[in-house]
């Protein structure tokens, strides 16, 4: 169960808040070079308002070459040309602001680019003032790597430098070595970024790789990972890193330390909020847990749960949330089902027009916060990109059994009639499926009956009912494939059922005066003895008139 305040105070915008994740290369190019730039989300604004959501998540445009599309940062505290400039991004939050959006930028603390000046003068000698500030280590007797650590990306985490002979680790690419956050002054000067970026105006951060700032400053080797417990949410199964259990490498206990001296800076500032991607398949739920409980660690967490590549089912949600009641009760939790690492739900999932609708309604009433990525509204499926057009080096690494991650990443659908989708006048960086176009958010405007207008409705009621916002919950559970689940809030009670196959079902409302609400989402209406008829695909939401009971779970 997660814990929840019904009295949510205007500084805790963000419990059960809506979060809408803009890839910046990919919204919209306002300059013809065939790259989205922070002019064009500006452009945008007033579509991303209009969906009602609470605020944006900016995917990383600082100064950067770019072999990671962002992630590796060259300059914390700059924009890259090819996005704008610093004055751009102000206008961006004004305007955003002024559009009832809070503005959340991506800040990456574990790792930066390998031609970022500190890098450059810390690889120079090892006597320097920055020499300490990345993870350095001397060969074992024979010349191979300090230990069995292995990349993300493929292959040892560790990269020979020739100017200090000495290895260092890199989780990622080789070209993005990781920070030594063991070091006070490594931490001081993420904390002055962090610092630099509330003063431009911005209302909360997403943090990338939340689980990996620190290392075992002795360097064990990881211990190997049991076939059977390879459960790795995201990387493929042809990635040799799941075979090992990255106890040393990741998740170390001096993060809480560090995110209690993150929270107090945050909290100098007011209604700030902050998300931490946990990285985890196995541990990630519990992560969650210690890095959001109480005050000294980061606001909300999103592991990579509902991220997986198996569809969602009744039993498998109710799973999800009953280890979250066991190992992160006071913890908040932030669930997303795409992202810009992940194939699109839409696909992942092979979901139906009438699950695409159900898997939207059911984000907006999960206990939690919320995130949507660009596009997902528009039901858009994962495009296929060709090996040529390849941009991320993940894929290309792992081809053709892993094809990476640019099929979630192409630009996005403003008009049907272009063959770039509206989204750019020039070359886009990645070609725009010819599939997505039918789907273009001028077409769906036009249809009563799209996704689209789905999507506002799901975050409208979700929106007007303070039980699915920040309301609490006694738990989640499946009957067979009904999931369902009861919202309550200081005024409101709100049951939940959401039928998850092809096949109808019965289900039944707990004891009580229920009224069902939420038709324009498509809920079903209780029969006699307020028995549910749940079509495929079907939910049903009901209100409760009289409080004189207890809400029950009974199983029909």
């Amino acid at each position: 169960m997660i814990d929840t305040d019904p009295a949510t105070a205007p500084d805790d915008w963000w419990r059960g808040c809506t979060i809408y994740q803009i890839y910046p290369r990919s919204f919209q190019d306002s300059n013809g070079d065939g790259i989205g730039d922070l002019a064009g989300i500006v452009s945008r604004i007033p579509y991303v308002a209009g969906l009602g959501v609470d605020a944006v998540w900016i995917s990383p445009f600082f100064t950067s070459p770019m072999k990671d599309f962002g992630y590796d940062v060259s300059d914390y505290c700059d924009v890259d040309p090819m996005f704008g400039t610093l004055a751009d991004f102000d206008t961006l939050v004004e305007t955003a602001h002024e559009h009832g959006l809070k503005v959340m930028i991506d800040l990456v603390l574990s790792h930066t680019s390998d031609i970022h000046p500190w890098f450059t003068e810390s690889r120079s000698s090892r006597e320097g003032p920055r020499s300490n500030w990345y993870v350095w280590a001397d060969p074992k007797p024979d010349g191979t790597a300090p230990n069995n650590w292995l990349s993300i990306f493929g292959g040892t985490a560790w990269q020979w430098d020739p100017r200090r002979e000495q290895y260092f680790l890199h989780n990622f690419l080789t070209s993005q070595p990781d920070l030594n956050l063991h070091s006070e002054d490594v931490q001081n000067a993420l904390l002055g970024v962090t610092r630099f970026w509330l003063d431009r105006g911005v209302d909360g951060f997403r943090l990338d790789t939340i689980n990996f700032y620190f290392h075992d400053n002795e360097l064990r080797d990881n211990p190997p990972l049991p076939p059977e417990e390879r459960t790795a949410k995201i990387a493929p199964s042809v990635n040799p890193y799941n075979h090992q259990d990255h106890i040393y490498s990741r998740n170390r206990p001096e993060n809480l330390a560090f995110l209690a001296r993150f929270r107090r800076l945050l909290d100098e500032y007011d209604g700030i909020t902050s998300l931490g991607e946990v990285g985890d398949g196995r541990r990630g739920l519990e992560l969650l847990g210690q890095y959001t409980s109480g005050k000294d660690g980061v606001h909300m967490c999103y592991g990579f749960e509902f991220l997986a590549p198996d569809r969602l089912t009744a039993t498998g949600v109710a799973q999800v949330f009953d280890e979250l009641s066991r190992v992160a009760r006071h913890g908040w939790a932030a669930w997303a089902f795409s992202n810009h690492d992940v194939t699109r739900h839409s696909t992942r999932w092979d979901l139906s027009p009438a699950a695409r609708r159900l898997h939207a309604t059911l984000l907006m009433c999960l206990p939690g916060s919320a995130c949507l990525y660009q596009g997902e509204e528009l039901g858009l499926p994962e495009a296929d990109v060709p090996f040529e057009d390849l941009q991320d080096p993940y894929g290309i690494e792992f081809w053709p059994e892993f094809r990476g991650r640019d099929g979630c990443r192409t630009p996005m659908v403003w008009v049907a009639d272009d063959q770039n989708g509206g989204f750019t006048d020039h070359n886009p960086w990645l070609p725009v499926a010819h599939s997505h176009l039918s789907r273009a958010v001028e077409e769906q405007e036009r249809a009563p009956g799209s996704i689209l207008h789905h999507y506002r409705a799901a975050i409208a009621f979700r929106k007007a009912n303070p039980a699915l916002r920040h309301g609490s919950h006694n738990g989640v559970f499946a009957y067979g494939d009904v999931l369902h689940f009861t919202r309550r809030s200081a005024d409101q009670t709100l049951f939940c059922a959401f039928n998850m196959s092809d096949t109808p079902s019965m289900h039944a409302l707990p004891p009580g005066d229920w009224e069902t609400i939420g038709a324009e989402l498509g809920g079903a209406r209780p029969g006699a003895e307020n028995r549910l008829h749940l079509g495929p695909w079907q939910v049903c939401i009901a209100r409760k008139n009289d409080e004189t009971g207890a809400v029950h779970h009974n199983l029909p």
